[in-house]
């Protein structure tokens, strides 16, 4: 009775990072959605290049646990906070800041949801011989490429992207990798609008954040979706001349 109590204890205790994600993510959205805005920053943002160029080191370390917190816990605001690693830092080394922060806070959510859900529910889908089963091993044939998809195609969400390795089992070490190569070019390229942030709070505006969907940006980043898709067409292609 003692080792199934004991068992069961431990069994819930898997589920406590889940849940004080979840429950920080619902805090989060209903208290500081009204304070981390570019109005914000505006009105702080000489107090924030003060602090900056008297304690540099402090205020990277400072920038970065925040980051890593907000993407960590699933708090709004993860996209100001690129935009302000760009304003404090400039592109470089403002992109490394923001990429190293944004992969350590993904890994520690992937991690949170391997731990509660992902280890049993892999399980569960390497012995399933249907088709939940099929698209495991299908996702394990291509992982590198359909983790690299997922980062590169802007239309999926940073926290589902950050989720779904951890469900089917995907190794910590290839999460980390891709995550931190994969969101370099969007990281750049917000980085790159936070760099400017001063001119456009000089002239009383807001950033241009659909920039990432214009052409001359959208066009390189949708050409790293299909250099990292071609390995499953080729695949894909080889098993149908095999049938």
């Amino acid at each position: 009775m003692g080792n199934t109590a004991q068992a069961g204890k431990a069994g819930r205790a898997r589920f406590v990072p889940l849940i004080v994600i979840g429950v920080a993510a619902i805090i989060g959205a209903a208290t500081l959605r009204d304070h981390l805005t570019f109005d914000a920053l505006a009105q702080n943002r000489e107090a924030l290049i003060a602090f900056r160029d008297a304690h540099y080191l402090w205020t990277v370390l400072a920038f970065m646990s925040t980051y890593i917190v907000i993407v960590a816990f699933s708090l709004p605001g993860a996209t100001l906070a690129t935009l302000t690693g760009g304003f404090l830092f400039g592109l470089f080394p403002g992109a490394l800041f923001n990429v190293t922060a944004a992969t350590i806070g993904a890994t520690a959510i992937f991690l949170a949801a391997r731990w509660g859900l992902g280890d049993r529910l892999a399980a569960r889908m390497e012995a399933n011989p249907g088709r939940i089963g099929q698209m495991k091993a299908a996702l394990a044939e291509n992982e590198l490429s359909m983790l690299f998809l997922i980062r590169l195609v802007p239309a999926v969400p940073f926290f589902v992207a950050n989720i779904l390795p951890a469900l089917v089992g995907v190794h910590v070490g290839r999460f980390i990798f891709t995550t931190f190569f994969g969101i370099i070019p969007g990281g750049v390229v917000y980085t790159w609008v936070g760099a400017g942030l001063g001119e456009v709070f000089a002239r009383g505006e807001t950033p241009n954040l659909g920039i990432i969907f214009q052409p001359q940006i959208l066009g390189p980043i949708l050409g790293l979706c299909a250099l990292a898709a071609l390995p499953i067409i080729i695949k894909a292609l080889r098993g149908r001349k095999e049938l």
